[in-house]
């Protein structure tokens, strides 16, 4: 894949987008905000790189919240979390002024993040976040990014302990809600695919204290 400068890619800066990050830093933790930005670069970088058209608002706002359905002020006990997800984001556009087709796209894409496949033609914006949340939670197709750019995004978006929330989230809705998308993943060894990437490895946080000291900035 060819080499984008992470600054290159298109960050939207519409008052949209801007409300949909204030969204998401309020409700996330730090590891599932920094996943869902990461989530958008991946995608961008990819979409980017191949020459694929995509809407760069409908995709960031998309990535930021296609896993709030996991956190507890909007998980739903009926649903799983990808179609909460796609309820809640079809509100915030409404407030956004959004016409009716494109809540429905944000929906649609945020759903589809957790299909097996979603095809470029069909849906441009779903096939990348799909893909990008692939690279981002079991690591298929990270490679395929330059390692320079890749430890760039890490640096800028550590994952700090993504893997062990992500992972007791997706238990969790799989024990509450078996015939979930969550539940088939977990069932499918989840477990055993995200502890063999390599990049749960590069959590970007700082390194503990020795024992005995103080970590810095406390006294």
């Amino acid at each position: 894949m060819a080499p984008t400068p992470l600054d290159a890619l298109p960050f939207p800066r519409s008052a949209t987008a801007a409300a949909a990050l204030e969204v998401a830093t309020a409700y996330h933790s730090p590891a599932l905000l920094n996943h869902s930005l990461r989530a958008y670069v991946w995608a961008a970088a990819r979409g980017t790189a191949e020459g694929i058209a995509f809407d760069p608002e409908l995709l960031y706002v998309a990535a930021l919240f296609h896993d709030l359905g996991l956190v507890p002020a909007f998980d739903s006990h009926t649903v799983a979390f990808e179609e909460a997800g796609g309820h809640l984001a079809r509100v915030f556009a409404a407030g956004a002024g959004w016409p009716a087709e494109r809540r429905t796209r944000l929906s649609d894409v945020i759903v589809r993040h957790m299909w097996p496949r979603v095809e470029v033609s069909d849906d441009p914006e779903g096939h990348l976040l799909s893909r990008a949340t692939a690279t981002e939670i079991v690591g298929k197709g990270a490679d395929e990014h330059p390692p320079a750019f890749r430890a760039e995004v890490l640096a800028r978006y550590p994952r700090l302990d993504l893997t062990a929330q992500f992972l007791a989230c997706f238990q969790d809705q799989a024990a509450r809600k078996p015939d979930s998308s969550a539940a088939r993943a977990v069932g499918a060894g989840l477990a055993q695919k995200m502890a063999a990437d390599p990049q749960a490895a590069d959590t970007g946080a700082p390194p503990p204290p020795a024992p005995g000291r103080a970590p810095a900035g406390h006294g």
